[in-house]
């Protein structure tokens, strides 16, 4: 808020600002939901925010000269920082691609499995349609809005990426001649560090390496959202709460990557699936169970679930103990905003006429299943901070002790190759491009990455 109130200042004496053009790729990526609230207009004057952003009224007295003088000095400020609107070089450019010390700025390998850690930090190139493929479920808020202001796909691959995807190569393969003893591997981790440091973007490549390598993913982008919207029911048999139509999208998704391999995977478990009310329609009447048949599939299971709002949350619970005991594919669990699972849920329990009971996310069913990391199973789950509503503590219950790892923001090495990668993509000119000048935007970041994109333009 600092900077900006300075940039103003220096606006009004001579100089001038920007507003970020609106790339091409925005066209093509989807913008995320967004909770929309109602607020109550002030009346008496027309409200403006402040910088600080609180309303003031604004005064009557000031006349149209007042208003022509201030939105004549916001365009000129608009006009001297604003994006490079030229076509972008060609995407493979030996000459342009060249990233701090004359180093390559991209990989020369196009797959996240065969970079190594002497390639780190370097960018790797793929395609939104690549991206989708392999991540059906949704891509994180920050590689997309990465994606929309450099217009291009690209993710840069750090080197705690790459302990995390070696960590997680070993368990499944370990190396020859080194015992189980020796190897130092984790199963289940815990992505903790400050905001925009990059802990789901390193999640959402983990989940794209695995796929490649055909491992089963149960891959969670949004955590919060199994506690929050819907419906939700106390379960009879289990006083958990249900909420059926969070189930059914959960199911949903899980299928559009991985319905080929689940055709090919049979039920382990055939105990019924006990049922509750469904989305809207109360109980099933005379019938609180269903079997499943023999000989059926994981797919059958799951198509179960999504057909039957009254089984889908019991199909969910069982989805979770069934891959537990796969062993023909790799499994993996990654949830991104995993402390969304530790807070209070969005919904509540009357109590009395005048009081409510919050929720607590354990107390919902689906998220019941699947949030402890007491197990054998290989789990990931990275921590979002922006849409955090308190601190948690550093002993969390369900977690191992030594889960949390804590992921860092940009070093000195990878600023220097997002800033040369910043200005490969035009969003910093040539002509003002100099090592003290980003060294400074990433001292100003404390190497915090959508900070550092921010100030980009201003170089």
């Amino acid at each position: 808020m600092l900077l900006r109130s300075l940039l103003r200042s220096a606006a009004t004496a001579g100089g001038a600002v920007a507003e970020r053009v609106r790339s091409p790729i925005a066209a093509l990526i989807v913008p995320t939901d967004t909770t929309s609230r109602t607020f109550a207009k002030a009346a008496g004057g027309k409200a403006k925010t402040t910088t600080k952003g609180k309303v003031k009224v604004k005064d009557s007295r000031s006349g149209p000269a007042d208003d022509a003088a201030e939105s004549s000095s916001m365009d000129n400020i608009n006009a001297e920082f604003e994006l490079a609107t030229d076509p972008l070089p060609v995407v493979y450019d030996p000459l342009l691609d060249v990233g701090p010390g004359g180093r390559p700025l991209f990989s020369r390998v196009d797959s996240l499995s065969r970079i190594s850690h002497r390639d780190a930090p370097t960018y790797v190139d793929f395609s939104l349609e690549e991206w989708k493929a392999m991540l059906p479920e949704g891509l994180p808020a920050g590689m997309m809005k990465e994606f929309e202001e450099t217009r291009r796909c690209a993710v840069m691959v750090r080197q705690r990426f790459l302990d995390l995807r070696d960590n997680f190569r070993r368990i499944v393969d370990p190396p020859m001649g080194v015992s189980n003893k020796s190897l130092k591997v984790q199963k289940q981790i815990v992505l903790d560090g400050p905001v925009s440091c990059g802990k789901s973007i390193a999640l959402a490549m983990l989940v794209h390496w695995a796929r490649s390598e055909g491992w089963l993913v149960f891959y969670v982008p949004k955590g919060r959202e199994w506690t929050h919207g819907g419906f939700f029911y106390r379960n009879p048999h289990n006083n958990l709460w249900d909420t059926p139509v969070q189930a059914a999208k959960i199911l949903q998704d899980f299928l559009k990557f991985n319905e080929s391999r689940l055709q090919q995977l049979p039920c382990q478990i055939f105990e019924p699936i006990p049922l509750g009310e469904g989305a809207g329609v109360g109980m099933m009447k005379g019938v609180d169970s269903m079997a499943m048949p023999e000989g059926s599939t994981l797919f059958d299971l799951i198509q179960t679930g999504i057909s039957y709002t009254h089984a889908s949350v019991g199909v969910v619970v069982r989805l979770r103990k069934e891959l537990s005991l796969v062993k023909d594919v790799p499994v993996l669990f990654a949830v991104d905003q995993y402390n969304n699972w530790f807070t209070f849920s969005e919904y509540e329990e009357p109590v009395t006429v005048r009081s409510c009971r919050p929720i607590h996310a354990r107390e919902i069913s689906t998220v019941n299943a699947f949030r402890s990391m007491m197990h054998s199973d290989m789990m990931i789950g990275a921590f979002s901070h922006s849409t955090a509503v308190g601190k948690l503590r550093e002993e969390l219950p369900d977690v191992p002790l030594d889960a949390r790892v804590m992921f860092p923001r940009y070093n000195l090495d990878e600023a220097a190759t997002v800033s040369h990668y910043y200005l490969r993509q035009k969003l910093i000119r040539q002509e003002q491009f100099s090592d003290e000048k980003w060294k400074k935007i990433y001292y100003l970041s404390n190497g915090n990455g959508s900070e550092m994109r921010w100030l980009a333009p201003f170089i």
